[in-house]
């Protein structure tokens, strides 16, 4: 686009009834009142102005926190994951060279956030750059050639095969970016790709307002997704359940190079790693997963937050909270 950088969809620094928190550890054990933790974690959610959703799990025991959690939400680039996955599980079959090179190709480059879109047509990356810049720099051109090699219907249908229920991805970036300048002016619907890419959006409080609209707009999602269906991907990557052991480690080592480190890890400082996948429109919605690592670990974990109307600073500010909740709670 003539300036793309004015696009944050889907960049990081790329829905309501509830479910009461689980409450079953038993008495006089470490990790006390399993019901203090979970209310703490509630608390700090409700006090955002935002639909929010949780879920976390602390692996060696299986006590687990639940808020929300099979509330479908706008997954952002956190559907992102899935595609990682099956990518690999492709890799293992022998039908993807992650070694392989892939020019792209100027209808290839998409806005918001990554760093292809910054060189000039015709680097050529390996499909494991593209995956892992996918992930790290939330790279919405590597997602989109991504989707193109293993296919979104594919993607679709290792999802269902594996039991998630409600998980999908819906469409591509490209076709999510057309929708949202379509919503603006329908004349852009007849957008190429190339012409999405260097299109400028609107802006001003009419248009933030149909922005507002279109992220909460379930037919619009990139992606749906629960957070307890993604934490259990995660898990079941820990786990190596859904690849093999060399496989879910490079996964995971992806995962921990996650550059954008203003939620889940805000506040850590020491106390604990984490291998993580962030997912965001600022300031409508900001989501981030992962596996926390530390003494006494690891948690999986999945915050969502879509809808926001209050202060985006504050709402990273919970997550990292959040986080920090966590690990010294269960250690």
């Amino acid at each position: 686009m003539k300036d793309s950088s004015k696009l944050l969809l889907l960049a990081v620094p790329l829905f309501a009834g509830a479910c009461a928190p689980a409450a079953d550890a038993p008495a006089g054990d470490d990790f006390g009142d399993i019901s203090d933790l979970a209310a703490r974690i509630e608390a700090r959610l409700d006090a955002l102005d935002a639909e929010t959703s949780f879920y976390a799990k602390h692996l060696p025991s299986g006590r687990e926190i639940a808020i929300r959690a099979d509330e479908p939400m706008n997954a952002l680039s956190v559907i992102k994951i899935p595609v990682l996955v099956l990518a690999y599980r492709d890799a293992e079959a022998g039908t993807l060279d992650l070694d392989e090179r892939y020019q792209i190709r100027p209808e290839d480059m998409r806005g918001g956030s990554g760093l292809l879109r910054t060189f000039a047509p015709g680097v050529e990356p390996t499909y494991r750059d593209i995956l892992t810049q996918m992930i790290i720099t939330s790279d919405n051109t590597a997602t989109d050639v991504a989707i193109e090699r293993v296919g979104l219907d594919r993607v679709n249908a290792m999802l269902a095969e594996l039991g998630y229920e409600q998980t999908r991805l819906r469409e591509t970036i490209g076709e999510l970016f057309r929708a949202l300048l379509e919503r603006h002016d329908p004349a852009n619907a007849s957008l190429s790709d190339r012409e999405v890419f260097e299109a400028a959006f609107p802006s001003g409080p009419e248009a933030e307002a149909r922005t507002f609209e279109f992220e909460g707009d379930s037919t619009e999602w990139l992606g749906r997704i629960t957070a307890r269906e993604i934490a259990r991907m995660l898990e079941d990557i820990e786990e190596g359940e859904l690849a093999s052991r060399e496989s879910s480690d490079e996964m995971i080592g992806i995962l921990r190079r996650q550059l954008y480190s203003s939620r889940l890890p805000q506040r850590l400082r020491g106390r604990a790693s984490i291998a993580h996948k962030t997912g965001d429109w600022p300031p409508y919605a900001g989501n981030d997963v992962g596996i926390l690592y530390y003494e006494g670990g690891p948690t999986v974990v999945a915050v969502f937050t879509n809808q926001n109307r209050g202060d985006f600073f504050e709402l990273e500010a919970t997550l990292g909270r959040i986080a920090v909740d966590l690990v010294e709670g269960w250690r």
